[in-house]
């Protein structure tokens, strides 16, 4: 049967059996209003006329219109017959009552009418009698027969909501459940509706899908299977060391180069927590530290990892990624794991030593040459040697000033190499900072002046000693300066300042030049890195120097720019 004409016969019954009960209750008391109208319009009536004409007969010596009372009450006694034997009473008191209007003394007449009216109203109370007891057989019927249609109702309405619900939903609880245990890939799960209601044809197509979904996936499971080969084959062949491991830190796979790497084989590795191979296991344990401690990654920056593989040092770079995946049918990514790499990044290492080893020799090589002439233009300046023309005086300045931006340039490269290869030595002591500032200004004035720049700077009075390498220090600040001049207006001013903030010392210098952009703001730092567009001569190292050199002292370095406003170059340090 289908579930609508369920529905409809259950609804449709109910409602049957409100009218039903309705109808019998409503034609019962109306037989009960039928049985007590006639008591008390026939029988109650008559009682009523019978009374007073009995009052009407005792005052009939005393009272000249007790004969017309009781006339009266006789001829409304005598339309309201309606019992068996009452025309016959009603008669013999009309008769008896004529005798009596011509003799109103007569004593026997008066009793005679008594005894005629008693017998009127015996009959009428036998009839009341009767009728009541007709009365209370159609109450008993009525409460009877109502009592047992109530009841068969009851019975009828506790059958449906008991069985017509569970109908509907128990089939429904067991197709839900089916679908999860589909979702679940339990592709062999069945369900099993008897008859043709809707839930049998939902139970046929829940069925069909359900075999079809078991043979897709019977046959692609070789399928699957072979995609699961390749990519354990193409993971073995990676020349990155991978370990893969769950979202419970389980390892799931680890290829061939990570096994070299550890030293480890991989029975030792798979199927075991990560955290349990590290304890025996140096290399594992320096590999996890940020996955057991995720606040660790934070606090320090990435680093190479030196690490002997088959008696060569080589170099790794470490990278940890989250894997997370979006669930079919549902918003929010799940965590199902990670994966280490190492990436080996040895020959990188190798080309960026020889390339520092390169220009540290070379640099060095520089300065004999450079040295030589500086020497010879010396020589040509000295007047012993001989008199130059004016064209001859132009040409020693051009070459005097290419022989000093050859010699700072190769003094960049070997401040560079010096960081790069970690063999730089500071100094760092407290440093008088008004004598650091004013040599950084006289060692950069004859630049000023041939742009008519003026440099101005301030030392606040609680600033005396800065605790710092007072070279490299003065070498930054100088730098900066230079830069400032190079790149500010003619007749402009440069600012330099200097104050105490806490317990750092900070270091300002600001011009008034064109100012840098905000795209580039974040890249000035970066080693040969140049803004596009400027005319100025340089190298792009000198902030990048200054950067490794501030730092390497414990402080920051930082700028900030607007355009058309100029910048202005921070470092802090210690006081």
């Amino acid at each position: 049967m289908k579930i609508k004409t369920k529905l409809n016969a259950g609804v449709g019954l109910l409602f049957f059996m409100i009218i039903l009960l309705s109808v019998l209750g409503g034609w019962f008391i109306y037989q009960l209003k039928k049985d007590t109208q006639n008591i008390l319009v026939a029988n109650y009536n008559t009682l009523q006329y019978s009374r007073n004409m009995l009052l009407s007969l005792e005052e009939i010596d005393r009272q000249p219109f007790a004969m017309k009372e009781f006339q009266k009450n006789l001829n409304l006694q005598s339309q309201n017959i309606t019992e068996s034997g009452e025309k016959e009473a009603t008669r013999n008191i009309i008769s008896h009552f004529s005798d009596l209007n011509k003799d109103r003394n007569d004593e026997n007449l008066k009793s005679v009418i008594r005894k005629d009216i008693t017998e009127l109203m015996q009959l009428n109370m036998n009839a009341i009698q009767i009728k009541s007891g007709i009365a209370n057989t159609t109450a008993e019927n009525a409460i009877a027969v109502i009592s047992i249609a109530g009841t068969l109702c009851f019975l009828i309405a506790f059958t449906l909501m008991v069985n017509l619900p569970s109908n509907i939903a128990n089939p429904i609880r067991e197709l839900t459940f089916s679908i999860h245990q589909i979702a679940k890939q339990n592709y062999r799960e069945r369900v099993r509706f008897e008859g043709n209601s809707e839930f049998g044809e939902l139970a046929k197509s829940f069925n069909t899908m359900a075999e079809k979904l078991q043979e897709y996936s019977e046959s692609r499971l070789d399928k699957i299977l072979k995609g699961k080969k390749r990519i354990e084959t193409l993971i073995d062949n990676m020349h990155d060391a991978v370990i893969g491991i769950d979202e419970d830190r389980k390892v799931l796979f680890v290829n061939d180069e990570a096994l070299k790497i550890s030293g480890l084989k991989k029975e030792q590795f798979v199927g075991k927590l990560i955290q349990d191979v590290a304890v025996g296991n140096d290399l594992v344990r320096d590999l996890i530290r940020e996955i057991i401690d995720p606040q660790l990654q934070k606090k320090t920056e990435p680093e190479l990892l030196k690490i002997f593989v088959e008696g060569k040092e080589n170099y790794f770079e470490k990278e940890i990624l989250d894997i997370n995946v979006l669930p079919t049918g549902e918003d929010s990514k799940r965590f199902i794991g990670q994966v280490i790499m190492l990436r080996n990044v040895t020959p990188f290492k190798e080309l960026d030593l020889a390339k520092t080893h390169f220009m540290g020799t070379v640099s060095h090589e520089f300065k004999t040459p450079i040295s030589s002439i500086q020497m010879g233009v010396q020589l040509l300046e000295n007047d012993r040697i001989g008199n130059l023309n004016d064209e001859q005086q132009k040409l020693v300045v051009g070459i005097k000033e290419d022989t000093l931006r050859l010699l700072k340039i190769t003094g960049e490269l070997l401040n560079l190499t010096q960081l790069e290869t970690g063999v730089v030595q500071l100094n760092i002591r407290p440093s008088e900072i008004s004598k650091m500032v004013e040599s950084v200004i006289a060692a950069n004035q004859s630049a000023a002046d041939n742009k008519q720049i003026s440099i101005k700077f301030k030392i606040n009075k609680n600033v005396d000693l800065v605790n710092a390498d007072y070279e490299k220090t003065s070498w930054v600040l100088s730098n900066i300066v230079s830069n400032a001049i190079r790149y500010s207006y003619e007749n402009s001013m440069i600012e330099i300042n200097v104050e105490k903030k806490e317990d750092q010392i900070k270091f300002s210098v600001k011009d008034h030049g064109y100012g840098i952009e905000e795209q580039y703001l974040d890249k000035v730092f970066t080693r040969y890195f140049r803004i596009p567009g400027t005319k100025a001569d340089g190298t792009g190292l000198g902030l990048s120097i200054s950067k490794e050199f501030i730092e390497a002292q414990g402080g920051e370095i930082s700028v900030q720019s607007e355009i058309g406003e100029g910048s202005t170059f921070y470092f802090s340090l210690k006081a």
